[in-house]
């Protein structure tokens, strides 16, 4: 039996950790406490868990009360660093949502500490643990695709799920490293974890030319917007899945979680693009926009030995494109043939992959033979291609990876 806190109390530390922690896995995990600068979002937490965990006022008060054997991070990406580094010179081990961070000025920070204390850094890329990724990983453990010489990487979100993070806290580069850090770590880390290589090399360019200042008809908040009738961005707060936990705790710290996805503060990227050269020589094209009529991702992946291309078409938002097949696998190989092959759908929350990852992380000796559990490095690998993006776009310039984690390369 472990102990734990969690540091955060939001949907995903609820979804992800204090529901399922309480439910399903009091055997081996024990939550000791729970902190959020929001304190009505941390009670909630604890009553619809269900469980006796005490809330705290302060992190550090927990931390000395509690004990915990491990800190889980599921605060906004900017203060993952904060979070980690305190937890790991109290002698804890922590477990955080991905990005680890979000620049290479806090990922070398958490690499000091981790060192000092002699603890580690879990990154919880659940992406790696759907089906689709995990045949991909074994395939490309097989060597079929042989030596990888270039990667196509395509991913797209739609109107419904990219626009949400033009009207959160996602929307300001500083809280979030942008859709390059804060989402594409997820895409990054996956084909790190397949080709098996580190990035040497970034190029990048992003734009912003769909959400932002593109209209005249908008306001602060959908809530009180004047144009919510006729806009096709309209969120409605007011309802039961998001009134508890955001629209009746914003006079505790006045966080608003519909803002317009056409405010002037908006600062990240919509459409963005980028290059990378690995260490063995591969390369890569990636491209990511938050406004496709349809969501998903298209990948090849090009060896000495054939192709492997792989498309998700995540078609839940739009029942237009719900007659879509929802995941393609083929290979071509040397001899001319095409090999298709079926992938099982498997249920639960992102198509399964948190109940695995949920099982690795929580069970002692639970069988990961493909490395689900990303340690700190794999996280520092991911985020760091998406924070050297940020760099060279803003400097018009290849960025060396070398040179942002000198003490890692």
């Amino acid at each position: 039996m472990k102990n734990y806190v969690i540091v955060g109390a939001s949907r995903r530390g609820f979804n992800m950790y204090a529901l399922p922690m309480s439910k399903y896995f009091r055997d081996c995990a024990k939550i000791k406490g729970v902190f959020d600068p929001n304190y009505k979002r941390a009670e909630l937490m604890k009553k619809q868990a269900g469980d006796d965990f005490p809330v705290y006022d302060s992190f550090e008060t927990m931390i000395k009360s509690a004990k915990p054997d491990v800190v889980i991070v599921t605060t906004i990406d900017s203060c993952h660093h904060e979070y980690i580094i305190k937890g790991l010179e109290a002698g804890c081990d922590v477990i955080t949502e991905k990005p680890m961070t979000i620049d290479a000025k806090k990922c070398n920070a958490i690499f000091e500490a981790e060192k000092r204390s002699g603890k580690k850094v879990i990154v919880t890329f659940n992406a790696r643990c759907s089906p689709l990724s995990t045949k991909i990983k074994e395939i490309m453990n097989e060597g079929i695709i042989g030596d990888v010489l270039n990667v196509h990487f395509e991913w797209m979100l739609d109107t419904v799920h990219g626009a949400d993070y033009f009207r959160r806290w996602h929307r300001r580069i500083e809280n979030s490293g942008g859709l390059l850090v804060h989402k594409a770590t997820h895409h990054f880390d996956m084909i790190n974890w397949f080709i098996m290589q580190d990035p040497v090399v970034v190029n990048a360019f992003g734009t912003r030319r769909f959400y932002g200042p593109t209209r005249s008809q908008r306001s602060e908040r959908c809530l009180t917007c004047q144009h919510k009738d006729t806009c096709e961005f309209y969120f409605d707060i007011t309802t039961h899945k998001f009134k508890e936990l955001y629209l009746d705790c914003e006079d505790v710290d006045g966080y608003y979680r519909d803002r317009c996805v056409f405010d002037d503060e908006i600062n990240i990227y919509d459409s963005m693009t980028l290059n990378v050269k690995y260490s063995k020589d591969a390369i890569m094209s990636y491209s990511l926009i938050a406004h496709s009529p349809y969501e998903g991702f298209k990948l090849s992946i090009n060896g000495t030995g054939g192709r492997l291309e792989a498309e998700s078409f995540l078609n839940e938002t739009h029942d237009a494109f719900a007659g879509a097949t929802a995941n393609k696998l083929r290979i071509y190989n040397r001899k001319g043939e095409e090999i298709s092959i079926k992938i099982p759908k498997k249920s639960g929350a992102h198509g399964g992959s948190d109940t695995v990852l949920q099982n690795i992380l929580f069970k002692d000796c639970y069988p990961d033979p493909l490395g689900y559990a990303a340690g700190s490095r794999d996280g520092a690998m991911s985020l760091i291609i998406g924070a050297a993006a940020n760099t060279s776009i803003k400097e018009g310039t290849p960025v060396s990876i070398k040179d942002l984690l000198p003490s890692l390369l």
